[in-house]
């Protein structure tokens, strides 16, 4: 049977994070560090406007791009941060972040491509790629005692005849790293030489320790560039089980982005995108409350792990998550496994996330720091 279905989706791998959040899933007392999403439900004021909605019986089929009111907040919100100078014309709402990463790569990406990716990087990057045919060339970051680190010479050089499209995820998910503009530019100007898109997962922009948010490719590049960037509500506003996200691009693919959400999921249901609104217009004092708790949170784990032996890491700069090396450790899967066992704490293992990650786990760090504490004095003997 299935030698009747294409044979790059018979093979598309199980993702390593899914693994082992199915291994230890209803696990009595385990502490889940291994997925992006913190310990708080989704605000009240905000679930309250999907509430009305559905009161209201909006219920039906809706706009393709999605409702006027919430791509218009979408343009207010981006012009707040990076004085983007996009309309709502330039904005398509899509049912999660993860479906404006495949609307993207469906967009700019066929058969035989190539796209050129940082990693580690969150795999289903490498999925969307491989659904459409194509293939992730990746180049790894370097890692060491003060961080990861980039280098854009190693990731310029993997570009070929082939080359479509480069993805680019800052602040990183798994590492934290987050690019500089002058590093944004570079990247911007090779895509300029060489006609190659930008498909950009902005997603952790707001979770940036050091600065209010992190340099966007809106700053520095026009709108009807070949930029598509892709984000979520997901993060934000602990909104992972709502499945609504949004794509930035170039109104000269209004149409094109349309089909692909028709043709994906017939759009996003209503109640979802009044919540939405709702977010973006009065969810900021949450928001800097969620940053400022993944910061302290970010302290305590990191200082406690300088000194465990066994564990090499450094405090991210952006995002929310920690991931770090463990000495003599080789088979991350293996060793995620068996932490769910001994400890009752779940990360994610690293072989999961490409080229660069063996040996390493990730650990999402928002939550409340009372979790935190228990998990790191249970994680403690079997890595410290």
């Amino acid at each position: 049977m299935l030698g009747r279905i294409r044979q790059d989706i018979a093979t598309l791998p199980e993702s390593g994070i899914v693994e082992v959040v199915n291994y230890g899933r209803g696990k009595e007392g385990l502490i889940p560090l291994w997925a992006g999403e913190g310990d708080k439900p989704t605000p009240d004021f905000i679930s309250a406007a999907a509430k009305q909605s559905l009161d209201d019986g909006e219920t039906f089929y809706t706009w393709q791009r999605g409702i006027p009111e919430l791509r218009s907040a979408l343009a207010a919100y981006h012009e707040r941060l990076y004085g983007a100078g996009r309309s709502e014309e330039n904005f398509y709402v899509t049912g999660s972040g993860m479906q404006a990463i495949m609307s993207a790569v469906q967009c700019v990406v066929g058969a035989g491509d190539e796209v050129l990716a940082l990693t580690p990087a969150w795999p289903n990057i490498f999925g969307a790629v491989q659904v459409a045919g194509a293939t992730t060339i990746a180049a790894p970051l370097q890692f060491g005692d003060n961080g990861w680190r980039v280098d854009l010479d190693a990731l310029f050089a993997k570009r070929t005849a082939r080359t479509r499209a480069l993805f680019i995820n800052s602040p990183g998910n798994p590492t934290g790293i987050t690019l500089t503009r002058d590093q944004l530019v570079a990247i911007r100007d090779f895509a300029r030489q060489y006609d190659l898109w930008i498909i950009a997962d902005e997603v952790y922009g707001r979770f940036c320790f050091d600065q209010k948010v992190a340099p966007s490719f809106l700053e520095i590049m026009e709108p009807e560039e070949k930029l598509l960037v892709v984000n979520t509500f997901s993060k934000n506003w602990a909104m992972t089980g709502w499945r609504i996200g949004w794509v930035v691009a170039p109104q000269s693919l209004g149409d094109v982005m349309e089909n692909l959400v028709q043709y994906n999921t017939s759009g996003v249901p209503v109640f979802s995108q009044r919540a939405a609104v709702v977010a973006l217009e009065e969810g900021e004092e949450f928001l800097a409350k969620q940053v400022a708790e993944v910061r302290s949170v970010r302290d305590l784990v990191c200082g406690e792990m300088a000194t465990w032996s066994r564990v090499t890491s450094a405090p991210p700069q952006g995002a929310f998550y920690l991931f770090f090396a463990v000495e003599g450790e080789k088979d991350s899967r293996s060793l995620a496994l068996r932490l769910i066992d001994e400890t009752n704490v779940g990360l994610a293992p690293g072989g999961a996330f490409g080229p660069g990650g063996e040996g390493c786990l990730r650990l999402c760090l928002a939550g409340s720091p009372t979790r935190f504490e228990q998990a790191l004095e249970r994680l403690q003997p079997a890595l410290g």
